[in-house]
């Protein structure tokens, strides 16, 4: 499956946003010779050779390759930032919010795999300003699962000693399914996403989340 073929968790594919159609080809390509040969070993003749243009073709909307990676991880980033708001705050208790956090997030990392390897394995190519403006995103992103934990700590919902260990403990458990998910394995996005969200309630002390919620 392609990077232009995924989707998260059977929403809408990605990179919609990204405008002319050259432009959206070039980042595409750059997503898929990023996840396959990683940024150092791609070259800007690569990117521009999958999407069919010259080299030339590339420069007239990115500037250099570390600006699309920086656009790449930007998109993404601002995506995860977004799902897990959104589960923060919905209506419900803390547990049912950090299920529905938890399998959201499983669910994007699962079923555009591609994309969020990138995203989230190659945030030390980036510069000191681009690293810094996504470093920035991540913060929001860990605040958001944070204050889900933290909220259920106060109403007795979870017992966590150490609140911010724990919340990276859960976000790396969800970043890490981009790494070894299979479209062709036993479990879909929507399946690991509902183990997960099990296991982290787990990890909280929390009760189970009855069936067909945190989903």
């Amino acid at each position: 499956m392609s990077t232009a073929e995924e989707t998260a968790g059977g929403e809408a594919p990605p990179w919609g946003e990204v405008t002319p159609d050259a432009a959206r080809r070039l980042l595409v390509a750059a997503v898929e010779a990023f996840a396959e040969r990683g940024y150092h070993a791609t070259t800007t003749r690569d990117i521009a050779g999958r999407a069919g243009m010259s080299p030339a073709a590339l420069y007239i909307h990115y500037k250099t390759k570390e600006e699309l990676l920086h656009r790449i991880s930007r998109i993404g980033h601002e995506k995860a930032v977004d799902i897990l708001r959104t589960a923060a705050r919905t209506e419900g208790t803390s547990t049912e919010r950090l299920a529905e956090a938890v399998s959201s997030f499983v669910r994007w990392h699962a079923g555009g795999r591609t994309t969020a390897r990138v995203v989230q394995y190659e945030l030390d190519s980036l510069g000191p300003e681009a690293r810094a403006e996504i470093v920035a995103l991540r913060r929001q992103a860990d605040a958001e699962v944070r204050g889900i934990i933290e909220d259920g700590v106060e109403a007795g919902e979870f017992d966590v000693p150490d609140v911010p260990g724990t919340t990276l403990a859960v976000l790396s458990l969800c970043i890490d399914v981009a790494r070894w998910f299979n479209v062709n394995g036993s479990r879909t996005p929507d399946e690991v996403g509902a183990l997960y969200a099990d296991l982290v309630l787990r990890m909280v002390g929390a009760e189970p989340v009855p069936a067909g919620s945190g989903s």
